[in-house]
């Protein structure tokens, strides 16, 4: 178990909003779990603009911003949104275990959706690039 779970969702969200996670517990998995939160709480439309101001927020506060890939950042939120609607799950934890592609098999999901390389795309980068191959439902 990764070490973001010993944060209850809503420390884990209060956090992050606020720029006070310790990065090292921001793996791949976190960021997938802060989706499933905004999603669960808010909805997609508005966990996308939460996440991408958050995140921007974050990432400045550790002059990384380099790292912040909006395309990216939009693309998981709608694959976890994708997921959300299949799943009866009612925790992040039962979540992952039940889709497990989103965790470890995620760079190969996101190819089914998009022929362009988002990863290395300047423009990616900066603005959401829809989708090419296969819009997220």
């Amino acid at each position: 178990m990764e070490a973001h779970f010993a944060l209850s969702d809503d420390l884990f969200e209060q956090q992050f909003k606020l720029c006070r996670l310790n990065p090292t517990l921001f793996s791949h998995e976190a960021h997938l779990r802060l989706a499933w939160i905004h999603v669960k709480k808010y909805g997609v439309e508005q966990a996308i603009e939460n996440i991408c101001d958050q995140l921007v927020c974050f990432v400045d506060s550790l002059g990384a911003r380099n790292k912040y890939n909006k395309t990216l950042t939009i693309a998981a939120i709608r694959a976890v949104n994708h997921f959300i609607n299949k799943s009866d799950t009612d925790n992040f934890s039962d979540f992952i275990n039940q889709f497990p592609r989103l965790k470890f098999s995620f760079k190969e999901l996101i190819a089914c959706h998009y022929q362009v390389d988002i990863y290395n795309s300047k423009l990616a980068k900066t603005v959401y690039v829809e989708p090419d191959l296969l819009p997220f439902s």
